[in-house]
């Protein structure tokens, strides 16, 4: 697509719809711009554009990164791939006499050529997560580590043939290899074929006959690997970085899912975070109020000078510009606000009273 609109504007629903709402919304607009129904010019440009949106929007954790950063939240978190998976479109087209399946769509918007008796492409592995827990500190000046990722590799004794090292696999006598068997059916609409994947290899297009010893003709084994991330500085609680290629791998020619590091920042002790700017609060004593002057102040920088007006009171804000935390979009730092709180003392000695009753009575004069 040329341009990027507004999901919640290409299906037309509001921001607050609920996910029935949001399917309504899509099935309607599907069934009138399905290439398979209307063929005007420009529909299936419109009917990729409505199902990307509702392929988003219908996610509960996509919806959730759109919301909080909109496009920029999905591209580059997500391949189109991902946007898609999880999505039934074979329920919401079922009985319209549509294609409408998951690899039909796949096939359009990946460009897989025609969409019926197409070879089937190689299976993916499994997408992994992996949460990481680090201070505000570390969000602060962004490091590099390796975190230790538990997850099926190809086997290293066959190479993740699935064969026994100098057997080679047959090929499919039902499926003739392609990995996948077609089923017709009559509906109001005409002859509808589907697509499937092969019942007797599994969509593999081969039958391993002599297994490999050591994955037992999986293809695949269990492995811990050290895998090196870098948090950017600014990161923020819940983001997730995705690490293309380092999930779950597939054995017999299949390609790896992609690992999710999802980040969480620890609260810490003195400041609280609202996207790149900080908040803390700082007690002053009453004459500190009063004359006001400057304090050292602890800031995620370092300790720095902030300037206390004369007559500050509890709850006002003061703005340390440029303070707050690296910002992930763009260069420059957010601000750290202070909120001033005054001490008022419980205990004082009789000179302290003495000169606190001068003080009122020079102030009354």
């Amino acid at each position: 697509m040329s341009s990027k609109k507004d999901y919640y504007e290409i299906l037309g629903v509001g921001r607050d719809a609920s996910k029935a709402e949001i399917k309504k919304a899509y099935r309607k607009l599907a069934l009138k711009y399905h290439p398979d129904k209307n063929k005007e010019k420009g529909a299936e440009d419109r009917f990729k554009e409505i199902s990307e949106a509702y392929g988003v929007l219908y996610d509960d954790e996509k919806r959730k990164r759109y919301d909080q950063f909109g496009h920029a939240g999905i591209d580059g978190q997500y391949s189109q791939e991902d946007i898609f998976r999880g999505v039934d479109f074979g329920e919401i087209f079922r009985g319209m006499g549509f294609g409408g399946g998951l690899d039909d769509l796949f096939s359009q918007f990946f460009g897989g050529g025609s969409r019926r008796g197409r070879s089937r492409g190689p299976a993916r592995g499994s997408d992994l997560r992996f949460d990481i827990e680090i201070s505000l500190k570390e969000a602060f000046e962004g490091f590099s580590k390796e975190i230790s990722v538990p997850r099926q590799e190809a086997c290293p004794v066959c190479g993740g043939s699935g064969a026994k090292k100098g057997s080679d696999p047959k090929q499919c006598a039902q499926c003739g290899g392609s990995g996948q068997v077609r089923m017709s059916r009559q509906t109001p609409f005409g002859m509808f074929t589907q697509v499937g994947e092969c019942p007797k290899c599994h969509g593999q297009g081969k039958i391993i006959t002599d297994p490999c010893s050591e994955c037992r003709g999986r293809g695949v084994v269990r492995k811990t690997r050290k895998i090196s991330i870098t948090i950017p500085k600014g990161v923020e609680d819940g983001m997730q970085l995705r690490l293309a290629g380092e999930g779950e791998q597939m054995g017999r020619g299949g390609v790896s899912g992609d690992l999710y590091v999802v980040v969480h920042v620890r609260p810490h002790s003195v400041f609280q975070r609202r996207g790149a700017d900080l908040y803390r609060l700082l007690e002053i004593s009453f004459p500190r109020a009063v004359l006001g002057g400057s304090v050292d102040i602890e800031t995620m920088k370092g300790h720095a000078d902030l300037k206390i007006p004369s007559g500050v009171e509890t709850g006002n804000i003061l703005k340390m510009k440029g303070m707050g935390m690296p910002k992930l979009r763009g260069s420059g730092f957010g601000d750290l606000f202070v909120e001033v709180k005054v001490k008022t003392p419980k205990k004082l000695s009789r000179k302290a009273k003495k000169l606190i009753r001068d003080l009122e009575e020079e102030i009354e004069d």
